[in-house]
């Protein structure tokens, strides 16, 4: 069993938000459903808490009700293996009401913020080379979704 595990907190919609991550990740899975009793504070037999797997990731998604929404103060990170994952997730997590932002970071339609980064992006930005660092970050700060070949441009001095 997984020690730490994130819990997201939805108004009414858990278990279609854990759904429709399942249905973006391989070897994912919803865990168990439970549901309300008649101690409430929701009518009994609606959604409480969905337990699911992103690829093996534990997460829980609680229907806890309108006073709470998602900041961009917590977000989940997708490493990437290429640019075509990167644009898989970004196509993906921005369709119907998602938002896009800037650096590679994106709410998807249920509010949650993700970022999506390209494999490599990492150890460029550890090298010690300043330079390029700094090259690489201005070109950044111009995207929204990260493409990775022109931030290895930019690194590079091209």
């Amino acid at each position: 069993m997984q020690k730490i595990v994130t819990n997201l907190w939805f108004d009414t919609q858990a278990e279609a938000a854990a759904r429709f991550y399942c249905s973006l990740f391989k070897n994912s899975r919803i865990v168990n459903i439970s549901h309300y009793t008649e101690a409430g504070p929701r009518p009994a037999g609606e959604v409480l808490t969905v337990d699911f797997e992103l690829d093996g990731q534990r997460f829980t998604a609680l229907n806890g009700g309108p006073e709470f929404k998602f900041t961009e103060a917590i977000s989940l990170l997708i490493n990437c293996a290429d640019q075509a994952e990167v644009d898989y997730f970004w196509d993906k997590l921005t369709a119907d009401g998602g938002e896009e932002s800037m650096c590679g970071w994106l709410k998807d339609k249920y509010g949650l913020s993700w970022q999506v980064v390209p494999k490599g992006f990492d150890e460029m930005m550890s090298t010690g080379n300043t330079e390029g660092i700094n090259r690489a970050m201005q070109a950044m700060f111009t995207m929204k979704k990260l493409d990775m070949q022109a931030l290895q441009d930019a690194f590079d001095g091209k």
